[in-house]
């Protein structure tokens, strides 16, 4: 073969290889970008003004589900839902996800998508700093400042995760930042005033408020005015996560301790055992365990006596006067204060 010719080749396989090697290369780049299913399906059901719903009519949403591209077409056509809300984790739950697939992705929809949620709850927030189950829709009880399954505590953790720039908050704009202090503080004073003092001393908070008056308020029929051994640990372990704490949020900390405490449950449990009038399900009985310790889910205000309701709304002393569907399908009875007491609240102590 002449020497030009095996130029001539060496410069054609050259520059197949450069083509070989520069379509790996590219394979690889589009594989560091590769977008996240669960994130993607997020995007896809976040509302127009920014928030996410729990379900749509009554099926729960499921991010693990694979979209067909009908679908997304279908479901992002469907923004103008009136259906965003902060209950069972709804948006917070969203925004942690997206913010940590912005971090690993670095796909910029996933952090707009983030802002676009931040900026929702920031513009949900009553005046009087609380916020409500549902934003806009304020139907029903839906409206009603809400502690309950820590939906208000979900969003302040957040915003207080902004300010501090953990969890990966710090991938937001700064701007962010100003907008949560500020909201955190509208928050805190919102708690502060919704902490129910019976005969003089401050004890714990109700599940949710009306949010016009800042008074005890029922949410379902099950769900009536009390004072709340389950919600008020979040707020109160909230409050702890603030630094430098004023002398008000001190006497908060301190009076819901102390009412956790006085309010224990000591030698008994909620246990679950098979129905002796249906054998194939099961029932929900409280039952003496010694060294056990519970709280209640619901305490009268005026008593401090746990009680209980069924779908009548009406006030029974004890688990086993109510109806067997809201026996087993509601946490009436649970350890939630535990942590608090053991550790959480001595280490605090030690640290104001």
């Amino acid at each position: 073969m002449k020497t030009s010719t095996k130029l001539f080749c060496l410069l054609i396989t050259g520059f197949a290889c450069f083509g070989i090697n520069a379509h790996a290369q590219s394979d690889k780049n589009q594989s560091s970008i590769s977008t996240d299913p669960v994130a993607e399906n997020m995007l896809a059901y976040q509302r127009s003004v920014g928030g996410w719903p729990k379900a749509v009519g009554k099926v729960v949403v499921n991010y693990e589900k694979v979209l067909s591209e009908n679908e997304r077409i279908a479901i992002k056509a469907d923004s103008l839902r009136n259906d965003a809300t902060i209950d069972n984790k709804a948006t917070s739950k969203e925004i942690r996800y997206l913010i940590k697939a912005y971090k690993a992705k670095q796909d910029p929809r996933y952090l707009a998508a983030v802002e676009k949620g931040i900026d929702y709850l920031l513009e949900a927030q009553y005046e009087n700093g609380g916020w409500s189950q549902y934003y806009p829709d304020h139907s029903s009880y839906r409206g009603e400042i809400t502690y309950n399954d820590n939906a208000m505590i979900n969003v302040l953790n957040i915003l207080q995760d902004i300010v501090e720039g953990k969890n990966d908050f710090d991938q937001v704009n700064s701007s962010y930042k100003t907008k949560a202090e500020q909201s955190i503080q509208k928050g805190i004073s919102c708690i502060l005033k919704t902490q129910i003092a019976v005969n003089g001393k401050l004890t714990v908070w109700c599940a949710q408020y009306d949010e016009k008056t800042m008074k005890p308020a029922k949410a379902r029929s099950f769900e009536l005015i009390s004072l709340s051994g389950s919600e008020s640990v979040g707020i109160t372990d909230f409050l702890m996560r603030i630094k430098k704490p004023s002398e008000q949020i001190k006497q908060a900390v301190n009076s819901a301790m102390a009412w956790f405490e006085r309010s224990k449950i000591e030698g008994y449990d909620l246990v679950s055992v098979d129905d002796p009038k249906n054998p194939t399900e099961k029932d929900k009985v409280l039952v003496a365990k010694p060294g056990s310790v519970i709280w209640a889910r619901f305490y009268d205000i005026d008593t401090n006596e746990p009680f209980f309701s069924g779908r009548d709304g009406i006030k029974k002393k004890t688990i086993a006067e109510i109806d067997k569907e809201r026996r087993v399908g509601y946490a009436w009875y649970g350890t939630w204060p535990a942590k608090l007491l053991d550790t959480k609240y001595p280490a605090w102590l030690k640290k104001i």
